[in-house]
């Protein structure tokens, strides 16, 4: 069967990508994603600046016992994957180190997708021109598109990452400065820790953006070990926000794409959160994304996924083997057509429908008359 899809204009022979992380910041790892079969690999995060990690673990995971609510890094017989937590920066390698193995990339599977992860600054012009300088870079080595980093939730930078993608105006103005010189396809990757992510899409879909990309890890801290009183990562004691991933942002992930997509219908959308097996990613389709990203469960199994990219694949063949009598023959015939079942509370049934008050005509709330509501 044929599991190709066409997103922003590229020609996917899946829709099945591994994310921008640390699975993807080397060559011989994006090589061997790619003999794996993942339809596309996006890179991780290619900067300007030189970073230089933490000391000690960059990614840990968070495990659930089944017969306790107990929530721990600490291996342990019986425990489930809750999900990931990283404090890891942008790629440590220079651009300069990157450009020749981009090239190379492209040269040695022509026929997978390569997208560029990049990230600078926005606070002058000259970081401006970064972005661009990151782009003509990348682009001029075969790189199929470019996913702007408007979405790290650890950048101490105010003008870098999530501090970026909070910011509806500068997400605008940095989308439009790569669209200023990009030849292919730009996708911004948004942030979900914002009061409301439909305004930063509509800065950059303003902008010139051909897709989004939704979610980025959600910020966060480890948890406390009750016996130390030490974060369960820490460096010499201290932490700071990182990033949660995993299975257990799959619902918080899918409620963001929902809102994108409802307020959005006609553009394109890339999922990430949460996704181990077709079943997970289904609900991306569903909701009206094109193709959807993986990275925790990647890096669970042996660093690229290549059991987990075997089991999307054939999720997706058993699927649209079992429902062919829909007319259904490829993920495209799948996009969004569950995205109007999301309403509002208001909208969902009642015994009847005066016994919806939303609130009204209760004890320390304002009526409907003083608030001007018709029942």
């Amino acid at each position: 069967m044929d599991l190709s899809t066409t997103f922003t204009g590229l020609r996917f022979r899946n829709p099945f990508l591994l994310s921008s992380a640390p699975p993807t910041e080397s060559e011989s790892n994006i090589l061997r994603a790619f003999d794996a079969g993942w339809g596309g690999v996006v890179t991780k995060t290619i900067g300007l600046h030189p970073v230089v990690n933490v000391v000690g673990p960059k990614t840990k995971f968070l495990r659930a016992d089944a017969d306790s609510p107990r929530l721990s890094m600490k291996k342990r017989p019986g425990a489930a994957l809750h999900s990931s937590w990283n404090w890891e920066l942008i790629s440590d390698k220079t651009l300069d180190w990157w450009v020749p193995r981009l090239g190379r990339i492209k040269k040695g599977h022509p026929e997978h997708m390569l997208v560029a992860s990049i990230m600078a600054g926005s606070g002058n012009d000259i970081e401006l021109r970064h972005w661009q300088e990151l782009a003509i870079a990348c682009q001029e080595q075969g790189c199929d598109a470019l996913e702007l980093n408007l979405s790290c939730p650890h950048m101490d930078r105010p003008d870098m990452g999530s501090n970026v993608g909070k910011d509806k105006e500068l997400v605008s103005i940095v989308t439009q400065v790569v669209k200023q010189v990009a030849t292919i396809p730009v996708w911004a990757k948004l942030t979900p820790s914002t009061t409301d992510i439909v305004v930063e899409a509509r800065g950059a879909f303003l902008g010139g953006a051909d897709a989004i990309s939704s979610s980025n890890t959600f910020t966060s801290l480890p948890v406390v070990d009750a016996d130390t009183l030490e974060f369960e990562i820490n460096v010499d004691g201290l932490v700071s926000t990182g990033g949660l991933g995993g299975p257990a942002i799959l619902p918080l992930s899918l409620a963001k794409m929902s809102q994108l997509t409802q307020a959005f219908p006609d553009k394109s959308f890339s999922g990430i959160g949460g996704i181990s097996t077709f079943e997970h990613a289904l609900n991306y389709f569903l909701l009206g994304c094109g193709t959807v990203q993986v990275c925790t469960a990647a890096m669970l199994d042996h660093a690229v996924g290549p059991t987990i990219i075997r089991e999307l694949n054939q999720g997706l063949t058993r699927f649209l083997e079992k429902n062919a009598d829909k007319g259904w023959k490829s993920v495209g015939d799948l996009v969004g057509i569950r995205r109007d079942r999301v309403v509002a509370q208001s909208k969902i049934r009642r015994p009847t429908e005066k016994d919806y008050r939303g609130g009204y005509e209760a004890e320390g709330y304002a009526t409907a008359e003083e608030l001007g509501v018709k029942n």
